[in-house]
């Protein structure tokens, strides 16, 4: 999975001309899903997501969480994550879920996110949205979920 998190002072989303998801100050999630990805990968996702401290204290330092500055999350799905550029100029995107898949994932992140107590909007799976967001910093934090495998790794080789 990946995630490329926006703190926000507000964003919302439209579909076909109506306001669909609206939040105040806090982060917007763009997230992407692979094909390898699991209920484990969401459930990584989601801690590090609420408990990433990416917003000011009284200090001026980035030093609290979105639940602990009492932010919202506005959780759009955006497969394009995953474009492969590599070759040519049109993007392929074979790393990109099934939409069953991808769907599946994404109600997931979503209501784990709502089961850490924050209050979560969302786009429309599969929908063409217009995205509009007012970006706080600006601060733009790409996750991916692959950084919990390659750790699980290092870990490990440094106990060796």
């Amino acid at each position: 999975m990946r995630a490329l998190l926006q703190r926000v002072r507000s964003a919302s989303v439209e579909i076909e001309g109506e306001r669909t998801a609206l939040i105040g100050h806090g982060l917007l999630v763009f997230l992407g899903v692979t094909h390898t990805d699991s209920p484990d990968d969401v459930a990584w996702l989601a801690g590090k997501i609420s408990r990433l401290r990416i917003f000011e204290d009284d200090q001026g330092k980035m030093n609290r969480s979105v639940t602990d500055s009492g932010g919202a999350v506005l959780v759009v799905s955006q497969f394009t994550l995953y474009a492969d550029t590599r070759r040519g100029n049109r993007p392929g995107f074979d790393q990109a879920a099934p939409p069953d898949l991808a769907n599946t994932l994404y109600e997931s992140l979503c209501s784990a996110l709502r089961d850490q107590g924050l209050p979560v909007s969302t786009g429309r799976f599969a929908a063409d949205m217009q995205v509009c967001l007012q970006n706080d910093g600006p601060v733009t934090i790409l996750i991916d979920s692959s950084e919990r495998t390659l750790s699980r790794k290092q870990r490990h080789e440094e106990a060796l």
